[in-house]
């Protein structure tokens, strides 16, 4: 995600908003899911335990700690330019604020935040910020959510878990975007295996992993976007 923000020239080094970004040149709109390293290599990566054992409760809390210091960080970057900086609310992160759902799949479970499990309690100023994330926004008649642009892919509630559609809306509901009067729409989620996809009318943007992100210029009749490849790690971007 810093990669992406500082080649996007919308973070200095001291980690905080840029000019333009102050100004309100550009405007910033992270999709959720801060809360969620998705794979046994991220939290290897994240806690510097070669042998990360989700199970083990002396690595959930390293594995928490980390992650409370990188969500400072970016409360901090956000809390800086609240007016031109959006954070979605992610089906992660209302689990970890919540604590009503052990999300996860059959080969891990995201513990570190279920202190009856062995994890920690997310901090109350961490929770209260979460909180304020919206589900949606909506720039220029673009809509952007975590998952997508119709109410029940907005609640995450048993519903939202028992079936595949939050997972495959775009693949047979794509008209969704239009039904709900939006001109086009910008999601996340699911994780695109060949980078960011551009489909009728939406983006589905969940692609860092492919060191993609998705830059739009917008007004009330522009609508103009591009997928921008984030250079390697090492790059020099100032």
């Amino acid at each position: 995600m810093w990669r992406a923000l500082r080649n996007s020239y919308a973070v200095g080094e001291d980690w905080l908003p840029s000019d333009p970004l102050l100004r309100g040149t550009y405007r910033v709109v992270l999709m959720g899911d801060l809360v969620h390293p998705k794979l046994l290599a991220d939290y290897r990566r994240l806690t510097g335990l070669e042998d990360y054992d989700p199970s083990n409760p002396d690595h959930l809390r390293t594995a928490a700690k980390a992650q409370i210091r990188e969500l400072m960080r970016i409360k901090r970057f956000q809390e800086a330019a609240p007016d031109h900086i959006t954070i979605l609310l992610g089906n992660h992160d209302h689990a970890a604020v919540t604590g009503d759902l052990v999300l996860g799949n059959a080969h891990l479970e995201h513990r570190e935040f279920h202190p009856e499990l062995g994890g920690v309690e997310l901090p109350e100023e961490l929770k209260h910020w979460i909180q304020s994330f919206p589900t949606q926004i909506t720039l220029y008649g673009v809509n952007f959510a975590h998952v997508g642009p119709v109410p029940w892919l907005q609640t995450y509630d048993e519903m939202f878990y028992n079936g595949r559609e939050a997972k495959e809306w775009w693949l047979s509901n794509a008209d969704y975007v239009e039904r709900m009067g939006y001109r086009f729409g910008v999601y996340g989620h699911t994780v695109m295996k060949n980078g960011i996809l551009i489909k009728d009318k939406l983006a589905l943007i969940d692609a860092l992993d492919h060191n993609q992100y998705l830059e739009l210029i917008l007004d009330e009749d522009r609508l103009d976007w591009e997928i921008v490849e984030i250079p390697p790690a090492g790059t020099q971007l100032y």
